[in-house]
């Protein structure tokens, strides 16, 4: 069981650092290391494998410079990882709410499921989105 828990902590640590490296930073070398050899993306806007995440940043790169990608949970369970995600692409929008769902093997993100919700201006409760 303490294995198991040890596990699931560095799985999060993984994907915290992806997005640090990634999204954050929008540096490829870096979020690369934390991808295994193969890379399998569900997101049908961004090809799969390391080509297609590298051009995904320069992407981001280039349009977005000050997206903001903030978790807000994290939870893992197995050899995944889901984060609840607060996607911001330029400062004062108001964004999208995010689920990242991550496959990792041998401490590696090996695949990546995403859905993205866009956060609107008004909602029928006080709740929010986080």
């Amino acid at each position: 069981m303490l294995q198991d828990d040890a596990k699931r902590e560095a799985n999060k640590r993984t994907v915290l650092a992806f997005y640090e490296a990634g999204l954050r930073q929008k540096d490829y070398a870096t979020a690369s290391k934390l991808l295994g050899d193969r890379y399998v993306q569900h997101n049908p806007l961004i090809a799969d494998g390391h080509a297609g995440f590298e051009a995904f940043l320069a992407f981001l790169k280039e349009k977005f410079p000050n997206l903001r990608a903030d978790v807000k949970h994290v939870f893992a369970e197995g050899d995944f990882v889901i984060a609840h995600v607060h996607g911001v692409r330029e400062p004062g929008q108001r964004g999208s709410a995010i689920v990242d769902i991550f496959k990792l093997e041998d401490g590696k993100i090996v695949e990546h499921w995403d859905v993205m919700q866009p956060i609107p201006e008004e909602s029928a409760n006080p709740n929010g989105m986080f």
